[in-house]
């Protein structure tokens, strides 16, 4: 007989703790029944019979599940994403203002992982460098030929972050599919840039807000550019959008990140 399951709450789950939960359901919904005469059972042990109701075993809380492993991302950014950083095994979206995307390949390649970028000959290099980007652990492949994602799928087996630029190109479904699978065997991290990816589980914009520097009053436009603020918006298939505002400043002879504060003549970016 069809055993009706109650399917709420399964929402962010990872399939494995889906199936777990879901099983346990299933078998408390299907105890009353597997009593029934007309479900015999054979065995050759002792039957016992103890009348129980079903249990229903609590979903897991977001702080009960286990925590997948992440690559590092600017401080002020990894406030802002789900698990602090991009979780291994993903394939996120990134688009907008390209300090975004250095940023998040100057951290990983700073903490001793390493990254590669396709399809990219514009990167900015010496911007990722200040941001403290390791660049002996980035591999680049500006011109990956007919088919950049078969390229992005190679180096998954290898490298902790493959960046991939689409050139304006969308990816079928299908093909996206097995990218990511790939991707989740190999715990490795794809971002895709400059084109569509259906199916990311993750997807970051970011846009110029303003600089901060130039003068106020008479001097207002005048003076030297010391950092740019950014409007960063995070988007996800289990997570409410969430929204911040970025300051990549110049410090000594680095960039740094942080979190916006609402102080220090700014000026404000024109529309493009």
């Amino acid at each position: 007989m069809p055993v009706s399951v109650d399917l709420d709450g399964l929402d962010g789950l990872s399939r494995s703790e889906r199936i777990a939960v879901l099983r346990r359901r299933i078998s408390g919904a299907a105890g009353p029944a597997a009593a029934s005469p007309a479900a015999p059972v054979t065995s050759t042990a002792p039957v016992t019979s103890t009348a129980t109701a079903p249990v229903f075993e609590p979903v897991p809380t977001a702080a009960q599940r286990p925590t997948r492993p992440v690559l590092p991302v600017p401080s002020a950014l990894s406030a802002l994403l789900p698990e602090g950083g991009l979780a291994r095994g993903s394939v996120v979206a990134v688009s907008g203002a390209g300090s975004l995307l250095t940023g998040i390949l100057a951290s990983v390649t700073a903490s001793g992982r390493h990254a590669a970028v396709i399809g990219m000959p514009r990167l900015g290099l010496l911007a990722a460098a200040e941001m403290g980007a390791q660049l002996h652990r980035l591999a680049l492949v500006p011109d990956p030929g007919s088919d950049p994602v078969e390229v992005a799928a190679v180096l998954l087996d290898g490298i902790d972050l493959v960046v991939l630029g689409l050139g304006g190109s969308a990816v079928p479904p299908s093909r996206a599919r097995a990218v990511v699978a790939r991707a989740r065997a190999k715990g490795a991290t794809l971002v895709v840039t400059d084109g569509r990816w259906d199916g990311a589980e993750l997807t970051l914009s970011a846009r110029v807000d303003g600089y901060d520097g130039p003068g106020s009053g008479d001097r207002r436009g005048r003076g030297r550019v010391r950092a740019v603020r950014l409007g960063v918006e995070v988007q996800g298939r289990a997570i409410r959008p969430r929204t911040g505002r970025l300051v990549v400043a110049s410090a000594g002879e680095g960039v740094e990140w942080s979190t916006a504060r609402e102080s220090g003549p700014t000026m404000t970016a024109l529309s493009s």
